[in-house]
């Protein structure tokens, strides 16, 4: 018999050689029929796997994000069955779970249509109702290899010998006549999949490169039930409506030209109010924290890069101008700012009374994202973000990163979006440490520092082995898009090693030189980002501080436009931003076009306000809510915007 410790830390006996699946089903019926995967002490595993011992059993269950993965991956093989079943002839390379669902890349003659995949899905749901078992087969290298070229999968042949060289085993599932190469886990059967769907095809290179052979990339989701389907793609309907690729270009905020280049927006007048906007509020409260304001130059000679460890380890992340191999002098546009504003610091001799010093700066960076990753205002080649830098003493670590947390929580709330975040702890990865700088110690040693800071800070994060930087471990602060889609927003870091690169030291009060901590941080992120987390948010219907049109006056006749010409100076003064509008059009066509285009207010000068001198004021959301004096109407307004008041 073995003890086996259940999730909750209960134990109870079970026999010996039963399978996770048959445990499962012992402890109960409906888990058995929910259950996607398991974990045995803390490793991801199949349901077929045997149990012998005394060990820890947690059964995942697709409400677990390692069970929802393992659902999905299962889905993405049963694509590729249908795919290999039409289209013979189709290479396969890879199908992993992504968030919200699953995709599968397909070397093919012809660019898969809509109507192929009409035909891929009646084909997936054969297979489901099959209800083929999913077999974990291990081969050697050779044993794999082999068989790949058997079935002419010359992808699948790349990736073996590239396992094969890390020392790893070489696993197959198998489920009726279909064989792929994969780690799993995956469920114990096709006709678990119950509902799903195939939602679009893209080309995507094949690892990225676009020096590369074009993929077709088949998207899907899956969930256990069709409700859940249901409402799933009901709530991506919604959400395309919100889209800000769509919407901020309707609106007007934003465009891109072919000329110019994929990545490269270009701000409207609309969109570059709210950029302005936006970029006041955070200097403005970042000065009012001790933070002093930097420019640095948008390109440096390679020798600062190489100093800082980007030209070896983001190089291929960089726009270089010139040839490492031919000239004496190479340029890069700068990626970030960092080993800028260190050049700062190094300005002059330091001492730890000048500890903290805290630089920022509004930084324009250009990273070489490749084509298939690029995506409205979201990712981009070019983009501005609320950089800065700050140089503390080993005790100011903790308070400088809580001051710098709670600026980013502050300007979160302020716009609206913090409702919407979660934390990650971005660690290094020691298994790839060709990725990173610095020792195994350097990096437990920093690792811990900051994992204390943050359980003294109470915040609730999941840990995200090696999504750290290059030089050391941050806190992501993580946001939704419209589409459940997670991206960075803001990031704070902690570093102990690029001040020893670049000499950066204080002099301590017992007279020894010693090398600051460095925090790495954003207070608001990518602007770019940012306002299509906004866009998003309130579908175009901004809050009124940050309207790029806050108000229109809207006069019924010819004969009010003196009337609403003296308001519009009085509210311009007070620096609303606000206009008038006089075309010779029906009171009703005007209030509708200003309700289309998701004002604040709008404000109705007739006969009896230019005689007594009121308003009527009509609200967002609201409509007509009345007419008052112009000075009561500037109160409301004035309120509104200082205290950057969210309405509906």
């Amino acid at each position: 018999m073995a003890n086996i410790t259940l999730k909750g830390g209960v134990v109870r006996e079970f026999d010996n050689g039963l399978t996770a699946a048959e445990i499962c089903k012992q402890i109960s019926m409906g888990l058995y029929k929910s259950a996607c995967c398991c974990k045995v002490n803390g490793e991801v595993k199949d349901l077929r796997t045997v149990i012998d011992g005394d060990c820890e059993l947690q059964i995942l269950t697709f409400e677990d994000e390692e069970g929802k993965k393992t659902f999905r991956h299962t889905a993405s093989h049963i694509l590729a069955q249908a795919v290999k079943r039409l289209y013979p002839n189709a290479k396969l390379t890879i199908g992993p779970a992504v968030e919200n669902g699953f995709y599968y890349d397909f070397d093919v003659d012809v660019p898969f249509t809509q109507e192929v995949l009409e035909k891929l899905e009646k084909e997936m749901k054969k297979i489901v109702s099959e209800n083929l078992e999913l077999e974990r087969i291990e081969m050697s290298a050779d044993e794999a290899t082999a068989l790949m070229n058997e079935k002419n999968e010359p992808y699948k042949v790349e990736l073996i010998a590239e396992h094969a060289g890390k020392g790893e085993s070489i696993t197959f599932y198998k489920q009726g006549e279909f064989i792929e190469l994969c780690a799993g886990p995956h469920l114990i059967q096709t006709g678990l999949v119950k509902a799903f769907k195939l939602t679009a095809c893209t080309g995507a290179y094949w690892r990225g490169d676009s020096k590369n052979k074009m993929l077709q990339r088949v998207y899907g989701t899956a969930f256990p039930k069709q409700s859940e389907l249901d409402a799933y793609i009901t709530q991506q309907e919604e959400a395309r409506k919100r889209d800000h690729n769509k919407l901020g270009r309707e609106l007007e905020l934003f465009t891109t030209s072919e000329l110019i280049g994929q990545g490269l927006p270009i701000m409207l007048p609309k969109g570059a109010k709210i950029i302005q906007t936006l970029q006041r509020f955070v200097e403005d409260t970042e000065a009012a924290h001790g933070w002093q304001l930097t420019k640095t130059p948008f390109m440096a000679k390679s020798d600062l890069y190489k100093v800082s460890g980007h030209w070896d380890h983001y190089r291929d992340g960089m726009f270089v101008l010139g040839d490492p191999e031919k000239d004496d002098e190479v340029f890069a546009l700068r990626p970030m700012t960092c080993p800028f504003q260190y050049q700062a610091y190094l300005n002059r001799a330091r001492s730890y009374r000048d500890l903290p010093l805290r630089y920022n700066e509004t930084s324009t960076l250009f990273r070489n994202e490749s084509s298939g990753e690029m995506h409205g205002l979201i990712r981009v080649r070019q983009f501005t973000i609320s950089e800065g830098h700050l140089m503390c003493l080993p005790e100011q670590l903790e308070d400088e990163f809580r001051g710098c947390l709670e600026m980013a929580i502050y300007m979160l709330k302020t716009l609206g979006l913090y409702e919407d975040v979660s934390y990650r702890f971005s660690q290094w990865d020691p298994a790839d440490t060709e990725k990173y700088i610095g020792t195994p110690e350097q990096w437990d040693e920093a690792q811990g520092i900051m994992k204390t800071i943050l359980d003294d800070l109470g915040i609730e994060y999941k840990v995200g082995i090696g999504e750290a930087a290059f030089y050391g471990p941050k806190l992501d602060i993580q946001i939704r898009n419209v589409f459940g889609k997670e991206d960075t927003l803001i990031t704070i870091q902690i570093d102990q090693m690029l001040a020893e690169k670049f000499g950066m030291v204080y002099v301590d009060a017992d007279g020894a030189k010693k090398n600051p901590y460095i925090i790495h941080r954003t207070s608001i992120g990518c602007y770019e980002r940012t306002l299509a987390l906004l866009i998003e948010k309130y579908a175009g219907a901004f809050p009124l501080w940050l309207a790029p049109e806050q108000m229109r006056i809207v006069p019924i006749a010819d004969r009010h436009h003196d009337a609403a010409e003296a308001l519009e100076k009085k509210l311009a003064a007070l620096g609303f931003r606000v206009t008038t509008d006089y075309r010779n059009e029906k009171l009703g066509y005007k209030l509708r076009e200003a309700q289309l285009q998701k004002l604040p207010y709008m404000l109705v000068i007739g006969d009896k306000e230019a005689e007594e001198g009121t308003v009527s004021v009509r609200r967002r959301g609201e409509g007509d809510i009345g007419s008052m004096p112009i000075d009561e109407f500037i109160a409301i307004a004035t309120d509104d915007l200082t205290t950057k008041r969210i309405r509906g």
